[in-house]
């Protein structure tokens, strides 16, 4: 039987990743879910601040063309009893650490979107000899404070916020980098968003908050691919080029017409940059 139009549209179906294989590993500090799609060189694919991996389907689905492409929840996601237990960037980067000693791909290709390239440049590092090549997309050597600070509290001092509110409907075509409430794709992820619990964004913001990288940057020795929408209103250009100094062997590319989101509205594109960086 066909699906509708309509119902793929609904459900965020056609978004999906149609993950091939899942399942739960147990870590130190929480039991994580994974999943992994496609067959070739290992490629970790780690999730932003909200959305969780299901987020990450349109860019996984291009990736496993030619990458084996895993990807797991942070901790928190879908437990905001986790929050009962404070933790740091370090500890992300310690349960990346993990996730790639069960499932044992040897020398993977890290990427991060957003928060996750926090995680990705953390671990990157603090393990810079378990890493092929490091990838990144919508993070700088650091945030700028006052911005984060008027995102959060805006965005999450209210408990619980209309997911229908003009505000948050404006702050997510902000994301996108273009009007888009009114499309599929917006519709996906505005409902993939509000899956993660607010108290561990607004957790998950703090950290980014605090991030700095600074002359740790020093420390990555992976070749990195250093990927952000022109349209990115949370990184600096500033940031950027901090980053781009820091690291000894990194490449920039700008992705023309994207916002903070661009692993969503154009994964072939950044697929394309992923595969031609990494195959190099």
């Amino acid at each position: 039987m066909k699906a509708s139009v309509g119902w793929l549209s609904t459900t965020g179906a056609e978004f999906s990743a149609s993950w091939g294989i899942s399942g739960y590993a147990h870590l130190t500090h929480y039991t994580v879910e994974y999943h992994e799609l496609g067959e070739g060189p290992p490629l970790i694919l780690i999730p932003g601040l909200a959305g969780g991996l299901g987020l990450l389907g349109p860019l996984a689905r291009v990736l496993s063309k030619s990458f084996r492409v895993i990807s797991y929840q942070l901790r928190g996601e879908g437990d905001c009893f986790a929050l009962r237990r404070p933790f740091e960037l370090s500890d992300l980067a310690c349960d990346l650490a993990e996730v790639l000693d069960l499932l044992c791909p040897e020398n993977p290709t890290i990427m991060g979107v957003s928060f996750g390239g926090i995680i990705g440049l953390e671990f990157a590092s603090r393990f810079p000899h378990r890493l092929q090549d490091l990838v990144i997309q919508g993070v700088g050597a650091r945030f700028e404070r006052g911005l984060l600070q008027r995102v959060a509290g805006t965005v999450l001092a209210r408990f619980p916020l209309p997911p229908d509110s003009p505000f948050i409907n404006q702050f997510f075509n902000v994301l996108f980098g273009s009007p888009q409430q009114h499309s599929p794709l917006f519709q996906f992820v505005t409902r993939q968003c509000w899956q993660t619990d607010q108290s561990v964004m607004a957790h998950r913001f703090r950290l980014a908050e605090k991030f700095n990288m600074g002359s740790r940057l020093g420390r990555i020795h992976a070749p990195t691919l250093i990927l952000t929408g022109d349209r990115d209103i949370f990184v600096s250009n500033r940031a950027l080029k901090d980053l781009c100094t820091g690291i000894p062997n990194s490449k920039l590319v700008r992705l023309s017409g994207c916002g903070h989101l661009g692993f969503v509205t154009a994964p072939a594109r950044v697929g394309k940059e992923v595969c031609s960086f990494v195959t190099v």
